[in-house]
């Protein structure tokens, strides 16, 4: 073994030593798992050690959780971030990162253990060098990380950097440098290792604190991570599972838990020891609960594995969980991994804003687009395809009928207009049509909306319903216009994707040459196109990803177009 590799060994042995006493300080049980160290990309992960005959390798205890409960409860940091809190400079999510940040800098700090532990670098888009990050070009990703990391650069400058060091004074370090990376690394591991924990209102809101209350940050019964860290970039999370579930786990807590207490559960992210080493696979070998009254545990108000193999204890396999149905753009984005051929990819697509305002009449589309609870962007999943006008695989016809039958109703009152023969096979979201269709609208068809409103308004004396108005808006313009629009968007969205880095084709071609290495690539001046060429783990996941979003793209694009081709058949 190569002597610098031996020493990293050697270092991450020691790290995982001091991290195992100060797990069982912390009364962390391992009954049959062990932590090893599996590679440079992954990290450390948890594996079967032994047979535990209850299914459960791992139980942590909830007090080691590391919530805004526990930042605001700190003998050092809570004082001053509850006058921060109560002063609205920092939220519950804040509080957490400071945390982090603060404790990696202090010299004595009790949590070092667990902190050595942790990566010092990440997959994702945030840590990506210049020639990487290029990749992603065209990407509803490098669009939001760009914006991401304007907004992070200007709350260190605004907030973060002045609070750190206050905070490091009063410990003592009066001379402690605080950097931007201690900030960004604080943040990526908030962000990709946070989980929604079903905790009892007991719990979050002690009986001795309840005149507090109002001092306790506020907590999400059903968090939007993701969502809510990056819809402006125009990414947003296809699940939203949470409608985002914080780090993708809430599929995970067993429902039986919080029926079977007495009192109300609350939702709160946190990190929890021990458990945030589990990593990823859909295929997974445990799930985590949480143990409230300690019936299954012995530990009340824990955290614990559990196994879904009926013979768990294969020595020495992995023990991962699932982070739930995601696609690569929230992989890359939260977690930083892709997974090739990713079953649950999508695509977003939207109507910018931007060119909304020089529509024609786009006040009067405007109020039509709130009166009919439109949608000016929309999430296209893979699994529509199947329903579509070139499935890759049929679904039953009692599922094609269902899935249709709902949208009758949106369509013509007055028989002038027919329903289209192809509505069942239209995989797009009919919120999303009918803002198009609003965007779309010729002056004649939005005078023929007006008036069709108030025929119906005057005869029922009562504003018309929102499905009433996307009936005038389809009886007056049909789908054409919107389909239209819908081709030029989808267009433009492969012409962004393909700019720079070609064809669906050459993304596969630069991946059946790849040579995965975990260190930044070198350029060579070798021109032998069969030389497998070095490529890095996160120029892969980004040609992974940028080319699921061309594949989805052209496959969307042929359903548009036919769904053009009938319309205008058909005088729709």
């Amino acid at each position: 073994m190569p002597l610098n590799s031996a020493a990293m060994a050697s270092t991450e042995e020691a790290k995982l030593e001091h991290f195992l006493q100060w797990l069982q300080l912390n009364r962390v049980e391992l009954r049959g798992c062990e932590i090893k160290y599996c590679d440079s990309n992954k990290g450390f992960g948890i594996f079967y050690a032994n047979d535990a005959s209850d299914g459960i390798p791992l139980v942590v205890p909830l007090d080691l959780a590391i919530t805004p409960m526990r930042v605001l409860q700190d003998p050092f940091l809570g004082p001053e971030c509850r006058a921060m809190f109560e002063e609205g400079e920092v939220d519950d999510r804040l509080l957490m990162i400071l945390f982090l940040t603060v404790e990696r800098l202090r010299k004595n700090s009790s949590w070092k253990p667990y902190l050595d532990m942790l990566p010092t670098t990440f997959g994702t888009p945030l840590w990506f060098t210049d020639d990487e990050f290029i990749e992603l070009k065209g990407t509803s990703v490098h669009q939001a990380t760009e914006l991401q990391k304007k907004q992070l650069q200007s709350l260190y400058d605004d907030k973060v950097k002045d609070l750190v060091k206050k905070l490091l004074i009063l410990d003592g370090d009066s001379k402690g440098e605080v950097h931007f990376e201690d900030f960004l690394w604080a943040n990526s591991i908030f962000w990709t290792r946070a989980l929604n924990i079903p905790l009892p209102r007991s719990y979050v809101f002690p009986q001795i604190q309840e005149e507090q209350n109002s001092c306790i940050p506020n907590i999400n019964k059903d968090s939007g991570a993701f969502t809510d860290q990056i819809s402006s970039g125009n990414l947003v999370s296809g699940m939203d599972d949470k409608s985002t579930d914080v780090q993708g786990f809430e599929s995970q807590v067993n429902r039986g838990t919080s029926s079977s207490m007495q009192e109300e559960t609350l939702w709160v992210e946190g990190l929890v020891p021990g458990i945030d080493f589990c990593n990823h696979d859909l295929k997974a070998a445990a799930t985590w609960e949480v143990d409230n009254t300690g019936l299954k545990t012995g530990v009340p108000l824990s955290m614990y594995l559990l196994s879904v193999e009926q013979s768990p204890c294969h020595m020495q396999k992995e023990i991962s969980i699932s982070y739930g149905n995601k696609g690569n753009e929230e992989l890359l984005y939260l977690y930083g991994f892709v997974t090739d051929n990713n079953p649950d990819d999508y695509l977003m697509i939207h109507y910018p804003m931007e060119l909304f305002k020089n529509v024609p009449f786009s006040e009067s589309k405007g109020q039509l687009l709130e009166a009919q609870n439109a949608e000016m962007r929309c999430l296209l999943h893979k699994t529509l395809l199947d329903r579509g006008f070139f499935p890759a695989r049929a679904l039953k016809n009692e599922q094609n009928d269902k899935s249709t039958g709902h949208l009758a109703c949106n369509y013509s009152w007055s028989g002038q207009r027919k329903t289209p023969s192809y509505l069942n096979k239209l995989v797009f979201p009919e919120a999303f049509l009918t803002a198009l269709r609003t965007i779309s609208m010729e002056e004649d068809e939005l005078s023929r909306v007006s008036s069709l409103l108030e025929e119906l308004a005057e005869s029922g004396e009562r504003q018309p319903l929102d499905s009433e108005t996307r009936a005038a808006v389809w009886e007056a313009c049909g789908d054409s216009g919107a389909l239209q629009v819908l081709v030029d968007l989808l267009n433009v969205k492969m012409m962004d994707l393909e700019e720079g880095s070609g064809t669906e084709g050459n993304d596969t071609e630069l991946l059946e040459k790849a040579r995965i290495t975990e260190i930044p690539e070198q350029h060579t001046s070798g021109t032998d196109s069969c030389i497998p060429h070095k490529m890095s783990r996160n120029r892969w996941s980004s040609i992974v990803y940028r080319r699921g979003q061309k594949q989805l793209t052209r496959l969307f694009l042929k359903e548009a177009e036919h769904a053009l081709q009938l319309s205008l058949s058909e005088d729709n």
